[in-house]
């Protein structure tokens, strides 16, 4: 498609140090970002203390992160590890190229299963069918009623 990097939705990545070569975007992609060009950013901590944990790292944008901060934003009732799964589940080169161990923290480690358990259903269930909206409607909006309940701050 020939779109530049920043427009492009997919796997998510730690910005503000070196990227790591397992980013499905390729090193060419990177060519003209500060976190190769810059000499602290292009380092591999870049920004980051070793083991300074995810949840203290910048990433890139995209719909994992904004989700996240919604659900955040609206007090809701899913337990840590499926917030976790939300806010992670694009990081494969973390995940499961095995990079950026070295920002990671013991919570990460532990969190790591539950997000490679949740990829099972999020890549591997895709229809090429459009869903049946009313069909489907009363069994989401029951579990939005259950863990974000009431108006939605966006």
């Amino acid at each position: 498609w020939n779109e530049p990097q920043w427009a492009v939705v997919g796997d998510t990545f730690p910005i503000g140090c070196h990227p790591a070569p397992s980013i499905v975007f390729g090193m060419d992609s990177f060519k003209d970002n500060p976190d190769v060009t810059d000499k602290r950013l292009g380092s591999e901590l870049g920004i980051y203390e070793e083991n300074c944990g995810l949840d203290n790292v910048s990433m890139s944008w995209g719909h994992d992160e904004y989700l996240y901060r919604v659900l955040k934003a609206n007090n809701c009732s899913i337990p840590e590890e499926g917030l976790y799964m939300i806010r992670y589940h694009s990081f494969y080169p973390w995940h499961t190229g095995g990079d950026y161990d070295y920002l990671c923290n013991n919570k990460d480690e532990e969190m790591k299963a539950w997000v490679n358990e949740f990829n099972k259903f999020d890549l591997y269930t895709k229809s090429p069918e459009f869903p049946d909206i009313e069909e489907i409607k009363p069994y989401y909006q029951s579990l939005i009623d259950k863990y974000v309940p009431g108006k939605l701050k966006w």
